[in-house]
């Protein structure tokens, strides 16, 4: 295992690294700003609804007894909480920080990187963590996911 893979590939890594591009391009080159009191307050707010979608989640976490390590295997199926709505609402979570961060930046071309923040997790961690499970607990996370979308 590279010294990637073991130490620096988890998605709040690859968050931070999304955040810190959308403010250096901000700082590099921004043709199209737009910074206003409005999208700052949004910026803000969506943000801070991450964070808490974040916690909230980690918290199912905890009740459940799971690991919440992409790479380690899942002890059950949580589907209750934010589990009920989006099978992924960490990752929806993380995806929510990212649109309030380039909201709060002010950089219109920096909207990109949040669908490519979306696809760099699904296949990076979204996509082996299904398989795994699916795996681990075959019709039961079927029924789940048929119930339940991938986002929201």
């Amino acid at each position: 295992m590279s010294i990637w893979n073991k130490y620096f590939d988890w998605p709040p890594v690859w968050l931070l690294i999304f955040i810190a591009i959308a403010w250096a391009q901000v700082q590099i080159w921004n043709p199209l700003m737009y910074n206003t009191g409005l999208t700052t307050g949004i910026g803000r707010t969506t943000i801070v609804f991450g964070i808490v979608l974040m916690g909230i989640s980690f918290g199912m976490f905890r009740k459940h007894k799971t690991s919440i390590v992409p790479k380690r295997s899942p002890k059950s199926i949580i589907t209750s909480g934010p589990y009920k709505y989006s099978r992924n609402p960490i990752y929806l979570a993380d995806t929510i920080a990212l649109f309030g961060c380039v909201l709060l930046f002010g950089s219109t071309l920096s909207f990109a990187l949040v669908p490519t923040f979306a696809w760099v997790i699904r296949k990076r961690f979204i996509n082996g963590e299904e398989t795994e499970i699916r795996a681990e607990f075959g019709q039961a996370f079927d029924d789940y996911c048929q119930q339940t979308r991938r986002w929201i």
